[in-house]
């Protein structure tokens, strides 16, 4: 997330009541989570296990509940809860909107867009040409619709990214202020849902087709001309590159990469990232060849047991 004006490192700790280490006028322009950081960017880190990840990266600013070592041409903010404190920070430079009616404020639509009846659009909301977004969609703040587009009823569009911190307590959820980004000729089938990114963006390829019933997590990254069929469920921080065919109820973790033109058989569990160009299902998702001859060998294994 950009910050509509820059703010200084002193401010930045003014705000916080916290310790800083560095230029005072050191400049911060966004805040980001570690993997769309930015120089320029504040980053939270509160574990030691993370410590060097963070003042590795392309952040120039980072909110850490210890001082240590600055590395050169960055800036510290020393606090005891980061987490809460990022919280803050992003509250503060992009708080929640109340909506008024099915239309919030700053909205566009291009030419020869359709829009149904009852469907609900937040703040600065943009719509490009000939698209047709149809009854009962929620079209969440700031995201952004290329050109021929659709999107059937009962879409999602910018939903709060599940995103929680564990708390003595209970658990608390980091405040929401990224985007979605629909590329042209992007089509989602009914009742799906697309979690809006943290602080950056959630983003569909041109040309990406999306089944009905179908999330897609926080931060996830679409590539050009992929397939989706229905139940796909996909988890945030995702990379899925061009042509790549997800059949029905597959479920990917996290964090991992599927490599383009691969495609996913359906009802597989994809928990690590697989190479592009080649076919895979099961639970964990692995090879199909390799697969079909496991497969083929445990039902075998009567056979070979009888003649023991």
């Amino acid at each position: 997330m950009k910050l509509k004006s820059s703010i200084t490192l002193e401010q930045a700790a003014e705000l916080l009541d916290c310790k800083y280490v560095g230029n005072p006028d050191h400049e911060i322009t966004g805040l980001n989570e570690i993997h769309v950081v930015e120089p320029g960017d504040i980053v939270f880190v509160d574990h030691p296990k993370y410590y060097k990840k963070a003042l590795e990266s392309a952040a120039t600013t980072i909110l850490i509940d210890k001082e240590v070592d600055c590395p050169e041409g960055k800036g510290l903010l020393v606090s005891e809860t980061p987490f809460d404190d990022f919280n803050f920070l992003t509250r503060q430079f992009a708080p929640f909107q109340k909506w008024v009616g099915e239309r919030g404020s700053h909205f566009k639509a291009g030419k020869d867009t359709i829009i149904q009846p009852n469907v609900t659009i937040g703040h600065n909301v943009t719509i490009g040409d000939h698209c047709i977004i149809h009854s009962g969609a929620v079209i969440d703040d700031n995201t952004i619709i290329g050109n021929h587009v659709i999107v059937q009823s009962n879409v999602v569009l910018g939903s709060k990214a599940f995103y929680y911190k564990a708390k003595p307590n209970g658990r608390d959820r980091m405040h929401t202020c990224g985007r979605v980004i629909l590329h042209d000729h992007v089509e989602i089938g009914a009742g799906s849902t697309i979690d809006a990114g943290v602080t950056g963006d959630t983003t569909i390829g041109e040309g990406t087709k999306i089944d009905n019933l179908v999330h897609i997590g926080h931060d996830t990254v679409v590539g050009k001309n992929c397939l989706f069929a229905a139940q796909v469920g996909i988890a945030g921080c995702v990379i899925i590159e061009d042509n790549v065919t997800l059949w029905g109820q597959v479920g990917v973790t996290s964090g991992i990469t599927i490599g383009e033109g691969a495609v996913v058989s359906g009802c597989a569990g994809v928990s690590k990232s697989l190479a592009p160009k080649k076919h895979y299902f099961g639970i964990p998702a692995e090879d199909a060849r390799v697969k079909y001859k496991e497969l083929a060998a445990i039902r075998n294994l009567p056979k070979i047991i009888e003649n023991l």
